[in-house]
This record gives structure tokens, sequence and C-alpha cells, in this order.
């Protein structure tokens, strides 16, 4: 959880009352000078505005992902992920970002970190890079032991094959309420062919473990080879 406290910036706004040149009405409207006197703009304001927006590195004023997410709540976001999927919302921002601000030298964690508020409308805190590269870390364990947890349901023979697409088409239409909140449009078309091509994929995995159980198994800890009768 996004654990350290908010600091807002107040950001002060220039106003500009100056009357219209040659207008003969400003001579005879003392209210008018009246109005601008009693709204000065602070000198420099603008030009401060003007130098922390240019600051700002370009790719993060343009990056337009979480958009859907405007207004919304660390803790309900949190509290979504945590009824569906292993990962917390501070995780799920962080790998998002992870994967868009990757070069060919790695993963822009200083960038990402100082600018995290600016790119993930839930999450108000900056982070240190270590404390990105932790939340990265955290993210890939679960999805390795998520993984491991799944392939293993899929080749144990534990579910049918009814039961096994009709896993697929649940957890897909979470992953793909994910992708469509950061931002992916993803077309009916699209949706239907990658839907299908899992369930093929995951029913080879289901017909080739079938095959692999009734064969030697290799241990993966010790090596030894044995047929599925000698552990029995």
């Amino acid at each position: 959880m996004d654990d350290d406290a908010a600091t807002p910036t107040a950001e002060p706004a220039a106003t500009d009352g100056n009357p219209t040149d040659g207008d003969p009405a400003d001579e005879s409207t003392p209210e008018t000078d009246t109005e601008s006197a009693d709204t000065p703009t602070e000198p420099g304001a603008e030009s401060e505005e003007r130098t922390e927006s240019e600051s700002i590195p370009s790719d993060v004023r343009k990056y337009e992902r979480f958009t859907k997410m405007d207004g919304a709540q660390y803790d309900r976001v949190n509290e979504f992920l945590r009824d569906r999927t292993y990962i917390t919302a501070r995780e799920w921002a962080i790998a998002r970002l992870c994967a868009d601000f990757r070069t060919e030298t790695g993963v822009e964690m200083t960038k990402i970190g100082e600018n995290l508020p600016r790119l993930i409308p839930f999450m108000t805190d900056t982070y240190t890079p270590q404390a990105v590269n932790q939340a990265r870390s955290s993210f890939e364990g679960k999805v390795t032991k998520a993984g491991s947890t799944f392939l293993y349901g899929a080749m144990s023979g534990f579910f049918t094959a009814e039961e096994l697409d009709e896993l697929m088409y649940e957890v897909t239409e979470v992953a793909k309420f994910l992708l469509e909140v950061e931002g992916v449009d993803l077309a009916v078309a699209d949706e239907l062919d990658a839907e299908e091509r899992i369930s093929s994929v995951m029913r080879e995995v289901r017909a080739e473990s079938a095959e692999l159980r009734a064969e030697e198994v290799e241990c993966p800890n010790c090596g030894h080879s044995h047929v599925p009768e000698e552990s029995s």
C-alpha cells in the first residue's frame, strides 16, 4: 500500500486584469483600475510554473495510461485487485510503468519513482529507485508463484476440459479488464480471437500433460526418474 502521506502542492494562479488599449471607457471608469489592483499577479509566478513544467520529462507529460482512473482512491483499487489477483495496486502500477519506461540499458526506475504521482492517478507519493525495484521484484515473484499454481492445476488432470475452458474465460476477463483500465483498446474481434487461441493452447497443454503423467517423471530436485506408479 502507498503508506507515505501525500504532500499536496498549491500552485499560484495568475490573473490578467489589463484593460484594452485605446478604450475610452477605461479612462472614465475607475472601478476597472481598482479591480486590477485588487488581483495583482505575483512577480515570477508564471515563470516558476513554466520552469517546473519544463523540468518534467516529455515522455512523462505525454503518458496517457490510467486516465480512466482519475479520481480513484488507492484503497479502492487495492481492494479490487486483492479480491481478484495476488498483486497490490502499488505492484500493478509500477509493473506497468516498468514495462513502459524500459530502455536498452534497463528500466528507468529513478524517473518512475520521481514522477509516480504524475503518472498514476491513485499514487500520491514519490518513490526511491529502491522502492520501485522492490515493488517490481514483488510483482515478478507473485506472477511466478501464481503461474506455477495455475499451470500445475492445468497439467495435473484436476480440471476437466470444460472446467479448464471456464477457468480460462474467467481469468482472461479479469486480465482484459485491467488492460482496458490501463488504456488498451480491445476490439471485440481481437478479444474473441485471443480467447480462442488461449483456449486452444490450454487444451494442448492438458492433452500433452495426460501423456506426460503416463510416462517417466524426473524429480526437479534430485533428478531421479520414476514412473508414477512408483510414487504411489
